[in-house]
């Protein structure tokens, strides 16, 4: 079959595909795809380099099979609201100009999900000293709160800064708040000595409003990731459950959701001591720990398909449709049925997190799965 549409493919580049095959091609492509792919003038210089850049995607693709899946989204690409990539051996074609005008083959549309759910956004909820609580979803810009000596404001970008002016005033170290994002929220916290904290859906984290003089550390829930201002005199902590992480100053990300099967934390530079059961590990850049059945085990990741919800995407590889509709319904806030056997199958992909829910799951179509939304509920079908 993959040679079929291998074929007609070649003729459609080369404008020799007759009315019938085009009506089988178009077909073929709609199933999964009704939105235009808009490729920038920069992919190609001329329409011929196009369609060559092209058909040589189509080949390298259709080579490909499950022992070879590999990433395969371009940056700029990684925008579009709709692009299927791939799912086992089978991969899309790109079937679209430079100039973003629609082909002709593509004349087929599929009637849009009802129910359908839109993509989260910046919701958080933050819990003051006294129990009394802000949503920063609704509140304007600028002071919000002081917590002993510190000031809390929101800025142009939507963060909430922790700010210091001065020794003068009550000792805000023992003064804790946390910000809660619920499910479908996303948010960005400024902590009092500059270090940065992005929150993804449903998660949590809990902090002293200004740090003490020996020691910074934060809780969290769920998944954050994290940018942490240098101090090699005060280490930088970060409890999840059983697990502690400390650094002095570096990126990392981690992934301490309940309903996920291990506590995963990611470095992307600098070094962290990992420590949990009386064990400990030092992560070197683009390790991840996995911190399972109490033992804590180490591999080298992709970088970019851990933080690419920091980013504004979903970006899958060679990961179970379980996973994948865990991440949906935190971030679609809806959740998730499935009718019979779970499917066992592996998807590779990436699509942005902006798009509708019914966007995300027509692209898990081509796994060979059939959903349907009901209420705030995905029901998964094999």
């Amino acid at each position: 079959m993959e040679n079929r549409y291998h074929e007609l493919a070649k003729k459609w580049l080369n404008n020799t595909i007759t009315p019938a095959e085009q009506a089988e091609f178009a077909a073929w492509y709609n199933k999964g795809q009704d939105n235009p792919i808009e490729i920038p003038p920069t992919f190609a210089e001329n329409d011929e380099a196009l369609k060559q850049r092209i058909l040589n995607k189509i080949n390298r693709e259709i080579k490909k099979d499950d022992s070879r899946v590999k990433k395969i989204m371009p940056m700029w690409l990684r925008y579009a609201a709709s692009i299927l990539l791939f799912a086992g051996c089978f991969i899309c074609y790109y079937l679209q100009t430079h100039r973003a005008v629609k082909s002709n083959v593509l004349t087929q549309q599929q009637k849009p999900l009802k129910n359908d759910a839109g993509p989260g956004g910046n919701k958080a909820i933050l819990t003051l000293a006294n129990g009394s609580k802000i949503n920063l979803s609704d509140v304007k810009n600028g002071v919000l709160a002081s917590q002993g000596q510190t000031v809390l404001k929101k800025d142009k970008d939507g963060r909430i800064i922790y700010e210091v002016p001065g020794a003068k005033g009550v000792d805000s170290s023992a003064i804790f708040n946390t910000i809660t994002t619920p499910r479908g929220g996303q948010f960005q916290v400024v902590l009092s000595d500059g270090s940065k904290v992005w929150l993804n859906s449903a998660s949590s984290i809990t902090f002293p409003a200004a740090f003490s003089k020996t020691e910074r550390k934060v809780t969290i829930t769920g998944e954050a990731y994290f940018e942490i201002a240098k101090n090699k005199n005060k280490p930088f902590k970060v409890v999840t459950g059983r697990q502690i992480v400390e650094v002095l100053g570096t990126h990392f990300n981690i992934n301490a959701y309940t309903d996920e099967s291990a506590i995963k934390t990611t470095l992307i530079e600098g070094s962290v001591k990992i420590s949990a059961d009386a064990q400990t590990a030092i992560l070197k850049p683009e390790q991840q720990s996995s911190l399972f059945n109490n033992k804590i085990s180490i591999n080298t990741v992709d970088t970019d398909n851990v933080l690419a919800w920091t980013t504004g995407n979903f970006q899958f590889e060679k990961a179970e449709i379980p996973s994948i509709m865990r991440e949906a319904a935190r971030w679609y806030d809806v959740d998730i049925k499935y009718e019979g056997e779970i499917p066992k199958r592996r998807f590779t992909g990436s699509i942005s997190r902006s798009v509708n829910l019914s966007e995300l799951l027509k692209m898990l179509k081509y796994t060979g799965i059939n959903f349907k939304i009901a209420g705030k509920t995905i029901v998964v079908t094999s």
